[in-house]
């Protein structure tokens, strides 16, 4: 027998006998190592490692997993492994064997499949659909999908890249890496959207790995941009003009208004209407809300009105809706010979023909412009004239067309609260025709008096057992001024000295009662200060006193000077002669005193 086929009848008994031999016998771990990528036939290694802990081989295999097999060609009788397939360590990282000698310890041998930059990043999907509102503020992130690569370590994904589509570099990438070793990315807002500007943005986005080169995978990332009503109405014109003869009929077409919004849908959807607040009050013209076609409304009047300024809107259709106006001149023309007109633009707070008391001279009241509608010539040929006002008004102008009606002197409305003016505008015809204008000014009040009270000083009377509650006297001021600026609240100044406190004044009425219980025998006539002060800004005030006389009642008993008197009298004393003289602490009050010796008696 040869020692080829002596060892392979050992190897026969060793396969009987496999299943003690791997239990009894000790284990020594080879480790091995072959790149994924090595060609078909490469060899791995060798089982033995040249160490005295087998006896070499030849070796009985047992795999350890299905791959051995197939994957590994193993020579028994030299210990040689080779690939007998191409390695995939995506599919298997590693093969795991034990290798029996004839004698010695078993050989476990472990063969690592070493990674190499075979596989490029992956994105889930090609193309990636997200959205973001155009107001989005700067920095906030939405999360895209990862790129994942197979590959461990520096050649899996490291970083990503946006490669083409980023418009104004509106937008920026950040990654970061979890446990589970994904590099996770988000997308975020670098500057300011503008669906306006941009609508869409089709973004490139490629993920890099660590391989020499890189390995690469691309995502398309589709942005849509939302619309939010963040432009308003623009119109084509900021005015119009238009002329419309006074005998127009109702419906005629006057001019059309026209306005643009940038932005989409309802939010760019657009209304027409005119601002009844701001002008045509008298609705004397319509627009049509969709196409912005102004028609007239009521029949004109040329004498009444020549010039109509309409303020039109154009509002969007959005949750919070954009307004924007224009302003609108309608040119009434004449067909009649008429006199002249005025037109009165009052110059206070409200519009109303009014004017302060603290206005000074110079100070502006009302502008009139006038026009004579027959003549051709605005303005032309008319001269105004400014009467009444007790010469305290007068007129004013540079240019003969627009007249300021201007304070003269300065004026009192506690002397005069209202004022009547005339405005007479005369045309140069023959024979000359004019129109008048009345104003009814009203002078406004300012806190310029202070309340006066009815007395300077006031006199009361009240009995000493009067109980608390008890009315004392009535006070009344008066005050010029009206409204808040006469409003009068009274009060008590508090004087201790001169017992106050005993009394209270009513806030509004200036009805005095008294607070406690009053003594006369303390003070007979308190003096009390009464404030009235009343509730302009800064508010004035003005005193007054009242003296109140308190009327004594006989609520105190006599009480002697001393308890006990001791008088020494001699015997031969003649009757009548007085010998002691007792007082009272109450010296004037009229006391009656009275002996109760036994001899008086």
């Amino acid at each position: 027998m040869t020692r080829r086929s002596g060892d392979m009848a050992i190897i026969w008994q060793l396969y009987v006998l496999l299943p003690l031999v791997v239990a009894t016998r000790a284990e020594h771990v080879r480790d091995l190592e072959i790149s994924e990528g090595a060609p078909v036939g490469t060899r791995i290694g060798f089982i033995g490692d040249g160490a005295s802990v087998d006896s070499g081989p030849p070796y009985l295999i047992v795999p350890v997993g299905s791959s051995v097999d197939s994957d590994l060609a193993i020579d028994q009788t030299t210990g040689e492994i080779r690939t007998k397939v191409p390695l995939d360590r995506e599919v298997l990282p590693s093969y795991s064997l034990v290798a029996i000698p004839i004698s010695g310890d078993n050989i476990r041998v472990l063969v690592k499949v070493q990674d190499e930059n075979d596989n490029a990043p992956t994105f889930p999907t090609a193309v990636m659909n997200i959205e973001f509102p155009e107001n989005t503020p700067r920095d906030v992130k939405r999360t895209l999908h990862p790129a994942r690569d197979l590959d461990l370590d520096i050649y899996n994904t490291q970083r990503y890249n946006i490669v083409s589509g980023n418009v104004n570099n509106a937008f920026r990438l950040s990654s970061h890496r979890e446990r589970d070793g994904v590099l996770y990315l988000d997308l975020q807002i670098n500057g300011f959207l503008d669906r306006e500007t941009t609508a869409v943005y089709s973004l490139v986005i490629e993920a890099l790995d660590g391989g020499t080169p890189p390995l690469r995978g691309e995502m398309t990332v589709n942005i849509t941009i939302q619309d939010v009503n963040d432009n308003q109405p623009i119109f084509n014109q900021s005015r119009y003009f238009a002329v419309v003869p006074e005998n127009a009929t109702v419906g005629t077409s006057v001019l059309q208004v026209f306005a643009t919004d940038n932005d989409a849908g309802e939010n760019g959807q657009i209304e027409y209407s005119i601002n009844r607040r701001q002008s045509d009050r008298d609705n004397m013209f319509r627009i049509d809300p969709i196409t912005g076609q102004i028609a007239v409304n009521k029949p004109l009047d040329f004498e009444a009105k020549e010039m109509h300024e309409l303020v039109v809107v154009a509002r969007d259709h959005g949750l919070q809706p954009l307004e924007t106006t224009a302003f609108v001149s309608i040119r009434v023309t004449d067909v009649n010979d008429n006199q002249p007109t005025i037109n009165v633009i009052f110059l206070s707070d409200d519009a109303t023909p009014k004017i302060s008391e603290s206005a000074q001279p110079g100070e502006f009241v009302a502008r009139i412009s006038v026009n004579d509608p027959d003549s051709k010539a605005e303005y032309s040929n008319i001269n105004v004239t400014l009467t009444g006002g007790d010469g305290r008004f007068g007129l004013t102008t540079r240019d003969n067309i627009i007249y300021l009606v201007i304070v003269s002197l300065p004026l009192d409305r506690e002397m005069q609260p209202n004022y009547t003016l005339n405005v007479v505008a005369t045309d140069t015809g023959t024979p000359p025709l004019h129109a008048s204008r009345t104003i009814n000014l009203m002078v406004t009040d300012i806190n310029d008096n202070a309340p006066e009270f009815v007395h300077e000083v006031y006199h009361a009377n009240v009995m000493e057992v009067s109980d608390p509650g008890t009315s004392v006297i009535q006070v009344l001021a008066n005050d010029k001024d009206e409204g808040n600026n006469s409003a009068i609240t009274y009060t008590l100044v508090d004087t201790p000295d001169t017992h106050s406190s005993w009394f209270q004044i009513d806030s509004r009425s200036g009805l005095v009662t008294t607070r406690a219980h009053v003594d006369c025998e303390t003070d007979p006539v308190p003096q009390l200060t009464v404030i009235a002060t009343d509730n302009g800004f800064p508010p004035l005030s003005s005193s007054a006193t009242v003296l109140v006389t308190i009327h004594d009642v006989n609520d105190n008993e006599p009480i002697f000077d001393q308890s006990f008197y001791n008088v020494s009298v001699a015997e031969n004393e003649v009757e009548g002669r007085c010998i002691l003289k007792v007082g009272s602490l109450f010296e004037f009050s009229s006391v009656r005193y009275a002996c109760k010796c036994q001899k008086c008696q």
